[in-house]
C-alpha cells in the first residue's frame, strides 16, 4: 500500500538534505549547457565539490535543439575526443565535420556529470552574486524560477563557493549583475566591460572561444557562449565543439587555481 504523505516526505527530506549539504562548495556553475556540463564533470573528477543551477526544467541549453530544431549537432576533429569520452556516437559527414544526435549528447553529458558527483539543481535561477570585502565573487544568490517568473517578492538564499562560472549563454547574466551592482567593476576584456557577441562566423567564433574563456572578474569565470558574448567573439550556430572545449578549459583553469 502506498501512502502519499510518505512519498511527499521522502522527496522533501532528501532534497532538503542535499540542498543544505551544498550551501558551501568549491565551484558553482550557472547554466547546464554543454560548456557548463563538461566543466562540471572535469571539476568533479578532480575532486572539487561542484554544483550546477539550471533555470529551466531541462538541461543542455541550445544543444538540445540542434540546428533549427533538427536534433543533430556538429563538432570538429579537435572536439570529437570529448564526445568520445562520454561514448557519444558520431558519424563523419565530411573531413573535420562530425555529426552527433543532440538528445543523446545532452543525455550523456548530463549523466556523465551526475556520475562524476556533480549535483544539479534545476528550476532555480541565479539572481545575484555574493561578494567579499574586496568585491570578489564568492558565491551566488538563488531563487526558484517560478518565483522569478511570477515576479513575487520572495527573499532568496545564498550559496557560497570558491569560484563561480557564468555559463548562462548569450545573456551572460552573472557578468551583467557584477557590472550593475559593483561600483567601478572592470572586466577582463579589452574595454573593461561586456563587448557583446559579433555576427555569425563559425570559423572565427570557434577558435576565439578558447581565448575568451577566462576569469572575467575576480572569482567569476565565463565559459561557452557567455565567454564570446563578454569579449566580442562571433556566434557559431549549431557547431558545438568550441562549447565542449571551453568547458574543458575553464575546468582546467579552476583546477590549477584550487588544487
Amino acid at each position: 500500500m502506498l501512502d502519499e504523505t510518505i512519498i511527499t516526505r521522502a522527496i522533501i527530506e532528501t532534497y532538503t538534505k542535499e540542498f543544505v549539504n551544498n550551501l558551501k562548495s568549491d565551484v558553482i556553475i550557472a547554466g547546464s549547457g554543454p560548456a557548463g556540463l563538461v566543466a562540471s564533470k572535469f571539476l568533479a573528477d578532480a575532486g572539487l565539490n561542484t554544483i550546477i543551477f539550471e533555470r529551466k526544467l531541462s538541461f543542455g541549453g541550445g544543444m538540445l535543439g540542434g540546428g533549427i530544431m533538427f536534433n543533430k549537432i556538429v563538432v570538429q576533429d579537435e572536439a570529437k575526443r570529448i564526445l568520445d569520452l562520454y561514448s557519444i556516437k558520431t558519424q563523419e559527414y565530411e573531413p573535420n565535420y562530425h555529426v552527433a544526435d543532440a538528445v543523446e549528447s545532452v543525455a550523456k553529458l548530463t549523466s556523465g556529470a551526475v556520475d562524476a558527483g556533480v549535483k544539479i539543481f534545476n528550476l532555480i535561477s541565479v539572481e545575484d552574486v555574493k561578494i567579499d570585502d574586496n568585491n570578489n565573487v564568492t558565491g551566488v544568490v538563488i531563487n526558484w524560477t517560478a518565483v522569478e517568473k511570477a515576479q513575487l517578492h520572495v527573499d532568496p538564499v545564498t550559496f557560497k563557493s570558491k569560484c563561480v562560472i557564468d555559463a548562462t549563454g548569450h545573456d551572460v547574466e552573472l557578468v551583467k549583475t557584477v557590472l550593475k551592482k559593483i561600483p567601478g567593476a572592470k572586466l577582463n576584456t579589452p574595454y573593461g566591460t561586456i563587448i557583446g557577441e559579433l555576427p555569425m562566423h563559425a570559423e572565427i567564433g570557434e577558435k576565439i572561444l578558447i581565448e575568451t574563456t577566462k576569469e572575467i572578474y575576480p572569482g567569476l569565470y565565463v565559459a561557452g557562449m557567455a565567454a564570446n558574448a563578454c569579449s566580442g567573439g562571433q556566434r557559431m550556430g549549431p557547431i558545438f565543439g568550441g562549447m565542449l572545449l571551453s568547458g574543458e578549459k575553464v575546468a582546467q583553469m579552476i583546477i590549477k587555481k584550487l588544487k
